[in-house]
């Protein structure tokens, strides 16, 4: 795999053959080519409207005063113990809380963030599925037990922490969507685009290493076609799917897909990929799968999948590769 260096870092001239090798743009300009179009800052804030579905405004004290049967509910509802106590950034962990009064829980709330999948197995212990931490950044969790009287933070503490492989990943990601690290990898926007750039850095955070075939070096100034142009990274991944343990998924499979799964596009359905993005989230809403990704160029931390394939780009193709 020959080895190209940054025009804009090594001084030398690669003309308009630059923007022909940098694979985030099309033929045709596009929002999503790099140095066509000024990045875009606005968040979708997933996370607020997240948080916004717990409408968990139940006060204990409250509800005492107005009616002697949920002042009982609320002496008696407490949570005592969970385990375990740290919580994986990226959430899917599930929590036992133990107590007494949890038989009549409803929901659990997170951060103000209603976990999934709760089971009342007693009226001392539930389970649930905790959620992400906001944009994945190790925190304090404040958890809440809630009834339909009452509602109660669980006493013992809790945090999230960074655990696993697609924790880090999505850390990085969040941190940097709109952040470039440019000592570390520079920008290829002005090059054609820095979609790869910045998925590529994502999943080295993951764990991935360097090939020679696939690298970045010495904050952007020495780079394979394989790191920043789409084409050649997807023929890449193809080539090493075995190795990297990764799958092709097509858009009819995209209930398999997951947070930090690689997404690819074309465009114009010209068989030659414009952009990748990294799932940032999955979530179902009124019944509905909901995919969001997080990328450069049309920089975005919770990007809407159909939104973009239906409206931004309309017929446009789309599919995934899933990472283990």
């Amino acid at each position: 795999m020959p080895v190209r260096r940054n025009p804009l870092l090594a001084l030398t001239s690669l003309g308009t053959m630059a923007l022909l090798v940098v694979g985030c743009s099309s033929p045709a300009p596009d929002a999503d080519a790099g140095g066509v179009a000024a990045p875009e800052s606005a968040s979708s804030n997933a996370d607020a409207a997240q948080a916004d579905t717990a409408d968990t405004d139940t006060d204990a004290g409250d509800a005492a005063q107005g009616d002697p049967v949920q002042a009982e509910t609320a002496a008696a509802l407490a949570a005592t113990a969970i385990s375990p106590a740290e919580l994986p950034v990226s959430g899917g962990a599930r929590v036992t809380i133990e107590g007494t009064g949890l038989a009549d829980a409803t929901v659990v709330t997170f951060n103000g963030v209603p976990g999934t999948e709760l089971a009342v197995e007693s009226d001392e212990r539930v389970t649930v599925v905790s959620p992400r931490s906001p944009n994945f950044q190790p925190a304090a969790a404040d958890i809440q037990v809630v009834t339909d009287g009452a509602s109660a933070p669980v006493a013992a503490p809790a945090s999230y922490t960074v655990q696993t492989p697609v924790d880090r990943q999505m850390r990085y990601a969040l941190a940097h969507w709109n952040n470039y690290n440019l000592a570390a990898y520079g920008d290829m926007n002005p090059i054609g685009g820095d979609c790869v750039n910045f998925v590529s850095q994502t999943l080295i955070e993951r764990g991935w290493e360097m090939t020679e075939e696939w690298h970045n070096r010495s904050g952007g100034a020495e780079w394979t076609s394989a790191w920043i142009h789409v084409p050649t990274f997807d023929r890449w991944l193809r080539a090493n799917a075995d190795t990297l343990g990764i799958t092709p998924l097509s858009i009819e499979q995209r209930d398999q897909v997951k947070v930090g799964d690689i997404v690819v596009f074309d465009w114009n359905l010209n068989d030659s990929l414009d952009h990748t993005q990294i799932v940032s989230a999955v979530e179902v809403v009124d019944g509905k799968q909901r995919i969001l990704m997080v990328g450069h160029n049309l920089d975005h931390d919770f990007r809407d999948f159909d939104n973009t394939i239906t409206v931004e780009h309309p017929n446009a193709y789309a599919a995934f590769w899933s990472v283990p």
